[in-house]
């Protein structure tokens, strides 16, 4: 078979596929080739060819090129649910395009603010057709063999069933779609993205996804965010998907993210509020929590500061949290409907200058104002650095503007509506929910701290090894508002080293299996999936080796266990939030030789558990 060799079509860091998070793109059913980690926004063509697919929400382009490759460059994960935000196509579906020319623009700063991550896989996806395939970019290069394609080939059978076998090629794979998901009363919605049709199903287990993986034409299945995800590849999933609800009432009610959110249980939509709310703000927090490590640095160094040197400082470090309330309720109102700006000035109004300040009072260098509501005394004060009352506020706001919108005429809706909802929601802010709140806030955030300061890191000890257990739950993000309420009202962060310890592990078991595997080809992908956990991200690692296992996912949670313990009982903490691991150690700059201890301890017994206790023919 021939061999070819592409350029990159970006510009960026050049990692194998195994490392992407998406499973589809991870395990090459999509097709071979590798995937750009911190991608500049411009996408250029890397042949000379023809657009053969071009998505209206513009995140994928595929490219068929003069002598044959088929080629598919997917930015991100899951974008498409941006609609096309962020995104400028300089070319059509159908153009022909040189070589260099470029195709797309995007934003991948505001792409990752939405929660999105912006790895772009770049695939062959006729990969069958051709040898060893590689793709550049500058001096690195990542080579995939015609071998594995032709043990996925070779894997593929197909259904015997009572299909018409004389059916078009799709409408036959959408009947069988059908006939093996469970019927159409097994399905809510449907809706396909550049490769992969899309289901909302009432009950999995009426779902016989062996038989669906085996349907010639089926690439692969899996669940990943309360959806059912067939792999078709590019263009043939166009036509499945309109053979697939032909004669439905599927289209138009293909609102996955409101399906796969209607169907979560009541913790998992809590953490997917919260995750929605504060994940676009942490980029700012860890900015902060960086220069509060350089700072801390510095100045354990013997650095001496000038005055206004500390000042320009405490600028970086100390506006953020400051202003805290204005950037989750910015957020807040955003992820509800309501309009941001509202947002942004309500959570302003709740750090006014013209409020007795938080940090003052706490100090006893100010006492709050009192204000009478039917002769019930109210303190009223400045909410720097709280996150409830912000949290609540917004979601108030953002209800009340979509209510005052039902009745003020349009004509002097630009005026009324913004008015009503800032004097109404300020008012109550200040003087009902702002305080409730506070004291609510006040009350569980001192339990958690108190629960994770218990004696001889204990609190640590439980946090740490079931943190990883949450993960799988997809219910982590619940975390969210507590660490950066640690990080507005102490400045540091006990949690993130907790969490380092459990996540470094994961890693460290996924590198034993990788030790006691045989198999040179097994070796190497169990070793890529396990070095993002390295970095901070365990996905790959769990769902592609330990929790396959069990075993190593298990002495991985009791790695977990044993480094938190020790970060508990060193009253270890980051200066941020967002990043761990490896790069977590620019939040320890000042602490690196106990961040040490607790990433080697973690690493160590799940490694030695796992190595010793582990057997992969098990």
């Amino acid at each position: 078979m021939q061999d070819i060799r592409i350029d990159s079509p970006l510009r960026g860091r050049l990692i194998p596929l195994s490392e992407v998070t998406d499973p589809a793109f991870a395990s090459g059913a999509m097709g071979r080739g590798a995937a750009i980690a911190d991608p500049e926004g411009r996408v250029v063509s890397p042949v000379d060819g023809e657009i053969t697919v071009l998505f209206g929400s513009k995140h994928a382009i595929g490219i068929h090129s003069a002598d044959g490759v088929d080629l598919l460059i997917h930015v991100g994960v899951d974008t498409v649910k941006l609609e096309g935000k962020h995104f400028t196509a300089h070319v059509a579906q159908g153009d022909t395009v040189k070589r260099g020319q470029l195709l797309l623009e995007f934003d991948p700063d505001a792409i990752r603010a939405e929660g999105y991550e912006t790895t772009t896989p770049v695939l062959v996806t006729n990969a069958a057709d051709y040898g060893k395939i590689t793709l550049t970019l500058d001096d690195a290069e990542i080579s995939s063999g015609g071998d594995a394609a032709e043990e996925v080939k070779a894997e593929t059978t197909v259904v015997e069933d009572d299909v018409d076998p004389n059916l078009p090629k799709e409408e036959r794979v959408a009947k069988l779609i059908w006939k093996y998901v469970g019927g159409a009363g097994n399905v809510r919605s449907a809706e396909h993205c550049a490769t992969r049709l899309r289901l909302i199903v009432n009950d999995k287990e009426l779902i016989d996804e062996k038989a669906i993986e085996n349907i010639d034409g089926v690439k692969g299945q899996f669940f990943a965010a309360a959806q059912y995800q067939i792999i078709l590849g590019t263009g043939f999933v166009d036509k499945v998907f309109d053979a697939f609800v032909a004669g439905t009432n599927l289209v138009g009610a293909v609102n996955s993210k409101q399906e796969a959110y209607d169907q979560m249980t009541p913790l998992q939509k809590v953490s997917r509020t919260l995750g929605d709310v504060f994940v676009p703000i942490i980029p700012v927090l860890v900015a902060t929590g960086l220069f509060m490590g350089l700072r801390g640095a510095a100045q354990s160094l013997g650095v001496e500061m000038s005055d206004n040197l500390l000042r320009i400082s405490q600028i970086l470090t100390d506006t953020a949290f400051a202003f805290l309330p204005a950037l989750v309720c910015w957020s807040t109102m955003n992820r509800f409907g309501g309009t941001p700006v509202i947002g942004i000035v309500l959570g302003l109004m709740l750090v006014a200058p013209q409020l007795p300040n938080a940090y003052a009072i706490a100090a006893g260098a100010a006492v709050p104002l009192s204000m009478e509501i039917f002769g019930i005394p109210i303190p009223v004060v400045g909410y720097q650095g709280s996150v409830l009352p912000a949290l609540v506020l917004g979601i108030f706001a953002a209800r009340l503007q979509k209510w005052f919108k039902t009745f003020v005429p349009d004509i002097i809706d630009l005026i009324v509506t913004p008015f009503l909802t800032l004097f109404v929601s300020m008012l109550l802010g200040l003087l009902i929910i702002g305080p409730i709140m506070h004291t609510l806030e006040i009350g569980i955030f001192g339990a958690v701290r108190a629960f994770l300061e218990l004696p001889y890191g204990v609190g640590g000890f439980i946090v740490g090894g079931l943190q990883q257990v949450i993960v799988v739950f997809g219910v982590h993000h619940v975390f969210n508002a507590l660490e950066v309420q640690l990080l507005a009202s102490t400045g540091l962060d006990p949690f993130n080293a907790i969490i380092t310890g459990a996540i470094v592990a994961q890693g460290g078991a996924a590198i034993a299996v990788a030790a006691r595997t045989h198999d040179a080809k097994k070796r190497a992908l169990y070793i890529s999936s396990a070095v993002p956990a390295f970095l901070g991200i365990t996905e790959p690692a769990i769902f592609g080796i330990n929790l396959r296992f069990m075993k190593p996912f298990i002495y991985g949670l009791v790695g977990g266990a044993c480094a938190g313990g020790i970060a508990g009982f060193l009253h270890l903490a980051g200066t941020g939030m967002g990043i761990t691991v490896l790069p977590g150690t620019l939040l320890y700059l000042d602490r690196l030789a106990e961040y040490f201890l607790v990433n080697a301890v973690g690493f160590g017994v799940a490694f030695g558990l796992t190595f010793t206790f582990f057997r992969p023919e098990e």
